[in-house]
């Protein structure tokens, strides 16, 4: 297929029993089909409406049995693109569909739509901001080891009868999302256990993730390990995005008597030095491990 559509808006839909894409020129409305391959990652979400200016286009893919449809997003766009790294299957991405043979045609009139689509002067090559939401909140997920929630204020590990002794003695981790500065998402490959892992701001991540009260592991390989991205996601949209310009230093003002911001850095410090004590005494840290952590966190306190 070639030369410009006949459709001036460039409509153009494909729709199977994995999910329904439509593009009326300006927004690119991605459905979740109904079939039982769909992964509850892509039900839950539900359906996602991307404007042309979040992406570049569409690819085509075609295989033996049957092709793939993908979009390609842009730097910086989606919190969800961002937090999964790839590592999404296919069932689960909601930014791929599976194509059968006899739907091929709709497919490449769907990818022309886009690619012969005129594009404003001022469409950005990426993204200093999230132009995508992220998945919605209040979201919650059970695996064996915890139960991780996210509300929009705060995220929330209540361990589990899988989760090792010192973790099960915490009962349950919280963490303010204010105190976080990032998180590491990556689901199970093979015999390769994944995590969810959130980096509290000025605490090293220098624990294993089996002696990481901040971080849950993901040793199965099920649909509802795949969901924890979903908590991922809702809380990297709601950080500062890793491309923002940097805000200026404040002006120096030094005081006598230590701010509010500098005594939670301590009370935080000390906290976490008390975690360590516990999981060393249990036997979940050697010497070894142990006295790196500590210094690293000794360090934090003299500056």
């Amino acid at each position: 297929m070639s030369g410009p559509l006949p459709y001036p808006s460039g409509m153009a839909e494909i729709s199977s029993p994995f999910g329904t894409w439509t593009f009326d020129g300006e927004v690119l409305r991605i459905t979740p089909g109904s079939h039982r391959r769909v992964h509850k990652v892509r039900k839950t979400l539900g359906e996602i409406a991307l404007p042309l200016s979040t992406f570049t286009g569409l690819s085509y893919e075609p295989g033996r049995r049957s092709g793939k449809l993908r979009v390609r997003l842009k730097d910086g766009a989606d919190p969800l693109s961002l937090v999964a790294g790839g590592h999404l299957p296919t069932n689960a991405d909601p930014y791929q569909l599976t194509v059968e043979p006899e739907q091929q045609q709709a497919a490449e009139y769907l990818v022309d739509a886009v690619r012969f689509t005129r594009r404003p002067d001022d469409d950005p090559e990426s993204f200093d901001r999230y132009a995508l939401p992220g998945p919605s909140v209040p979201v919650t997920v059970s695996v064996g080891e915890a139960t991780v929630s996210c509300d929009g204020r705060r995220v929330v590990m209540e361990w589990g009868w899988q989760a090792p002794e010192a973790k099960r003695k915490l009962r349950r981790t919280e963490l303010a999302l204010d105190a976080i500065e990032g998180v590491d998402w990556l689901p199970t490959i093979g015999l390769n256990d994944g995590l969810l892992r959130f980096r509290a701001r000025d605490v090293p991540t220098t624990l294993p993730p089996e002696a990481d009260p901040h971080c849950v592991r993901l040793v199965w390989g099920t649909e509802n390990e795949l969901m924890t991205v979903l908590v991922a996601a809702a809380v990297v949209a709601r950080l500062p995005h890793p491309n923002a310009p940097a805000e200026p230093e404040p002006e120096d003002s030094s005081a006598s008597a230590p701010d509010a911001s500098t005594l939670d850095e301590v009370d935080g410090v000390l906290r976490r030095l008390r975690e360590l004590g516990d999981l060393h005494r249990d036997g979940i840290l050697d010497d070894a491990e142990f006295a790196t952590a500590k210094q690293a966190l000794l360090r934090r306190l003299s500056g």
